[in-house]
């Protein structure tokens, strides 16, 4: 998959099928969108992918800026999936005051030469987000291009949004977030070497410290499972900051121990999946009653069917 990223001096030469959006989450309405410029690969357009160096939001102070997927975890999932291009366009003041017909003309047609735009029935791009479905069907006999505007799918009667899942996400319904996803829940990263203490027990785990901007659920202890070296392992996984045996600075970190995994983990990548909350994190009286509780725990996740 091509990335261009943080500039707007860009120009593609072959025709494509671009999906618009912010795709945080990329749940199963993004998936809906993008299977439209997937299957444009056999009319011979490119699919490509149209989102923004950083989210909107953050530029214009509005919410706290946590997002589902990370960058990198977006570029996984769409070069997993089939996206020829991926453009991260920058979105600053100057991008941000484009207006939407110069958007439309300049950088969807002239830069990306779309022939086919697929968006969600809120779409909204240029200055003030005035930029519509209407204008992109206004646009399209002038500027040669199809429009096809993806209506929202539903769960449990309700649209599926990058919101819902966030509620699901912050309420520990992994269940759910899962359903909305088209697949758990994840949190990715490279292993770092934690306190050695689970070695120490014959309880060696594998540490992950996520982004700041990464979305996580309460802290607690989750059924979960964990991709390393492209194997999925069984896992349980502790979201938190270990009360217990944490020093003066708190971490909140990922600490996840897998089943039927004898090697060392440290240094390399690995991505949670976390499939159902077990119980909230807590401080215990001493390290010998967090051994047991662990212990427990590492019972407890052996049984689950997930």
């Amino acid at each position: 998959m091509e990335i261009i990223t943080g500039t707007t001096d860009f120009y593609l030469r072959e025709e494509t099928a671009v999906a618009i959006g912010k795709f945080d989450g990329v749940h199963l309405g993004h998936r809906r969108l993008l299977e439209e410029i997937l299957a444009e690969k056999a009319n011979g357009r490119k699919a490509c992918v149209f989102t923004f160096d950083m989210p909107p939001a953050r530029l214009l102070g509005k919410g706290d800026g946590r997002e589902l997927t990370t960058k990198e975890e977006k570029r996984r999932i769409f070069e997993l999936l089939g996206v020829d291009i991926l453009i991260e366009f920058p979105f600053n003041r100057e991008t941000a005051a484009i207006l939407p017909q110069d958007f439309v003309k300049e950088i969807l047609c002239g830069r990306m030469q779309a022939g086919l735009i697929a968006a969600g029935t809120d779409i909204s791009f240029g200055s003030g987000g005035a930029g519509n479905a209407a204008l992109l069907h206004l646009l399209a006999p002038a500027c040669g291009y199809e429009v096809r505007i993806i209506e929202k799918l539903l769960w449990e009667g309700r649209e599926i949004s990058s919101t819902y899942v966030k509620e699901a996400v912050e309420q520990g319904d992994m269940k759910l977030a899962e359903s909305l996803l088209g697949g758990p829940y994840s949190v990715g990263g490279r292993v770092l070497h934690g306190n050695s203490l689970g070695h120490a027990w014959g309880m060696p785990t594998a540490n992950l410290i996520p982004p700041e901007e990464k979305l996580l659920p309460p802290c607690g202890v989750y059924y979960a499972g964990a991709y390393l070296d492209g194997r999925l392992y069984r896992g349980i996984s502790n979201i938190g900051y270990r009360p217990t045996i944490a020093e003066k600075e708190k971490v909140m970190g990922v600490e996840t121990y897998l089943y039927d995994f004898n090697g060392d983990a440290y240094g390399r990548e690995m991505e949670v999946l976390l499939y159902q909350f077990r119980r909230p994190e807590r401080k215990f009286e001493d390290t010998e009653a967090l051994r047991a509780c662990i212990a427990e725990d590492i019972k407890a996740g052996a049984a689950y069917p997930g």
